[in-house]
C-alpha cells in the first residue's frame, strides 16, 4: 500500500468512556478504519484534558479518572479519509474531529 506525498491527517478527540454499539468508541473507529483499508490508526490515551463541557479529566484524581481523553490519529490519501468521514461523524457523539494536510515522507511495512 502506498500513500501519496500529500496526505491528510485525521484526528479524533473523544473520551475513554465513549461507546459505539456496546464497545469502546476508539476500538470501533480503529476496526472500521482497518476494514476500509486505511493505512493505519494510532490511539493515544491522555492523562489529563478537558473538552466542550470544560470538565477536567485527569488520572491524578481517582473519581475523575474514568473518562480520560483519547486521540485517534489516521493518515492516508485525502479521498480515503473523506470517504470515511460520513460514518465517523455518525459514530462520534461528543468529541472533536480535525483534518489537516500531512506531508508523507515515508510509509512502508517493517523489513523482513
Amino acid at each position: 500500500m502506498t500513500i501519496p506525498t500529500e496526505g491528510k491527517l485525521l484526528r479524533i478527540f473523544i473520551g475513554e468512556a465513549d461507546r459505539w454499539h456496546g464497545k469502546p468508541l476508539y476500538e470501533a473507529i480503529v476496526v472500521e478504519a482497518r476494514k476500509r483499508g486505511l493505512a493505519g490508526a494510532t490511539v493515544i490515551k491522555g492523562f489529563m484534558g478537558f473538552g466542550a463541557h470544560s470538565r477536567i479529566h485527569t488520572a491524578k484524581l481517582l473519581e475523575l479518572s474514568q473518562d480520560l481523553p483519547i486521540v485517534i490519529e489516521i493518515v492516508d490519501a485525502p479521498d480515503k479519509i473523506e470517504a470515511f468521514m460520513p460514518d465517523l461523524e455518525q459514530m462520534v457523539g461528543d468529541g472533536l474531529i480535525t483534518l489537516e494536510r500531512a506531508e508523507v515522507l515515508l510509509y512502508r511495512p517493517g523489513r523482513t
